[in-house]
């Protein structure tokens, strides 16, 4: 079964910023980089459950998962929720790992 990705508009503004971010459009390496997490958050579509339960998850009475991308000290996590009806998975923020867990109202 395949699954359908969507991005939050905060996903969407957090891939912007890290493009920006990692002068991707100036650089080869970042270039790999950037399309790298976009391959691993489209491999979410044909196996969403794999990743663990996101720390934010307790919290929020939702079943949020999170994917880790990158390799220390530079991992991000691509926090995410599985519409098993819609058969969608929802990216909702992307974030450096070191950062604190996301609060409640930033995961809409």
């Amino acid at each position: 079964m395949t699954y359908h990705v969507e991005l939050a508009d905060r996903a969407v503004r957090d891939l912007d910023a890290l493009y920006q971010e990692k002068n991707v459009a100036g650089s080869e390496a970042a270039a790999r980089w950037y399309n790298g997490l976009e391959g691993a958050i489209l491999s979410l579509t044909k196996r969403p459950h794999r990743c663990p339960k996101a720390p934010e998850a307790r919290n929020s009475k939702r079943d949020l998962r999170h994917l880790l991308y990158g390799k220390k000290p530079h991992v991000y996590r691509v926090i995410y929720e599985i519409d098993e009806r819609r058969q969608t998975i929802w990216i909702l923020t992307i974030r450096h790992g070191v950062r604190r867990n996301v609060q409640k109202d930033g995961l809409t």
